[in-house]
């Protein structure tokens, strides 16, 4: 790739989703623990001020202890940025982003992040961002792919609690 095109696309970010009143979610999918039996209840909207909304209730009754808001679309080539930018406002609860380079693999690379009640950019090094499966790290290099094909937000601390994040834009820079 030429410095040029390296210069441009550091410039000009790459917008992942852009949330507004019109904004389609077809693409959006929640995965609590119900899949393994748990008891959690996440759901995903559009506010009045058109940002997405990722709410509801985590419970640790039964096993179980997460909620998730899953995005894949068509794969998203990374060559060129080096982090993710979030704009979002939280509830003052951690939080963690993933992606997936290839939606089939098991795994997804994490970090987590810690919400506060006023609206802030979230900053991810893709570097920073290592590989786990239900919870544990496994030992493998963190993400230098070249492309993501699925990315996500989870809560899961542990404990029984109410959430809400709303998601203003995904960026990559």
């Amino acid at each position: 790739m030429s410095l040029l095109i390296l210069l441009i696309m550091a410039v000009n970010p790459y917008t992942i989703f852009d949330f507004n009143n019109t904004s389609n979610l077809q693409r959006w999918t929640i995965v609590d623990d119900v899949v393994m039996g748990g008891r959690s209840s996440g759901s995903f909207n559009i506010t009045p001020e058109g940002h997405g909304a990722f709410s509801g209730t985590v419970s640790t009754a039964n096993n179980g202890g997460f909620s998730s808001l899953r995005y894949s679309d068509k794969r998203i080539d990374v060559n060129g940025y080096s982090k993710v930018v979030i704009k979002l406002r939280g509830d003052g609860k951690q939080y963690q982003f993933r992606v997936k380079s290839n939606s089939s693999d098991y795994y997804s690379y994490i970090i987590s992040f810690a919400t506060t009640a006023e609206w802030q950019e979230i900053v991810i090094p893709l570097k920073d961002m290592y590989p786990s499966f239900r919870g544990r790290k496994l030992t493998i290099p963190n993400f230098s792919n070249d492309h993501i094909e699925e990315i996500a937000f989870l809560i899961g601390n542990k404990k029984d609690e109410s959430f809400k994040l709303l998601i203003d834009r995904i960026e990559l820079r």
